[in-house]
């Protein structure tokens, strides 16, 4: 069954509703102009949607409002002087030609990239991000195991992409992770939470009661390591 996408209004508020093969209700408000969208199992009535959102319409206006208050970020160009966070540490990018062979070195607070004269601002962008790729699968190699000792929960397989929306995401069937490369630019602690997040998903589905037990068992500041990965995503 495909998809079905309807307008709601509450409060005054326009809610975009898409109807999925999915088991609970996510809410979200999407950058940057601050669109609000539900994504709802079938089974779900509009009624239950809509109070739904009346609940949340607090949030969903300061989400809003917070979005109208933060400067828009121009499109990144990725030429010398632009800033690059890697490991949330802030590098400034230095550019310097080369001839066959791409190149990636950092040195002190300087991201020195080597790339051909007249490469296109998507040329640079499709080699930086396979740069944080790189960093985030050694990291995640390195620290998932650590989590996965620590807490008895497995992963049958973990894999990175470029996620717009999520950090990271569980197929609680097959147990396969995904993390997002941009975890990258974030502090390692961030990574870790992500981790942590996932791995409980392999074992429990939701974000209730049990979820948020594990959670603060092993990693009781997740809360304050959640706020530092910057605005609302979807789990």
């Amino acid at each position: 069954m495909p998809g079905i996408v309807k307008e709601i209004c509450v409060s005054g508020i326009h809610i975009e509703v898409r109807k999925k093969k999915i088991k609970n209700l996510y809410l979200s408000v999407k950058p940057p102009d601050g669109r609000v969208v539900i994504s709802a199992p079938y089974r779900i009535s509009d009624q239950v949607i809509e109070e739904f959102a009346k609940e949340r319409t607090e949030w969903i206006l300061r989400q809003i409002k917070r979005l109208e208050q933060t400067p828009q970020e121009r499109e990144r160009q990725y030429l010398p002087g632009e800033a690059l966070y890697i490991w949330g540490k802030k590098y400034t990018l230095v550019w310097r030609e080369e001839g066959k062979k791409n190149s990636f070195v950092l040195c002190g607070d300087k991201a020195v990239i080597g790339m051909r004269n007249g490469s296109t601002a998507k040329q640079r962008e499709a080699y930086i991000r396979e740069q944080y790729r790189a960093m985030l699968k050694e990291e995640t190699a390195r620290l998932l195991p650590e989590w996965e000792a620590r807490t008895g929960l497995h992963c049958s397989s973990w894999h990175t992409k470029y996620m717009k929306t999520r950090w990271g995401t569980c197929n609680t069937v097959k147990k396969r992770l995904w993390f997002n490369v941009k975890l990258a630019e974030k502090p390692l602690e961030c990574l870790e939470y992500v981790i942590l997040h996932e791995l409980v998903h392999t074992k429990i589905g939701n974000h209730g009661k049990e979820f948020t037990a594990v959670m603060d068992r092993y990693m009781p500041e997740w809360r304050e390591v959640k706020k530092r990965l910057n605005g609302r995503t979807e789990w």
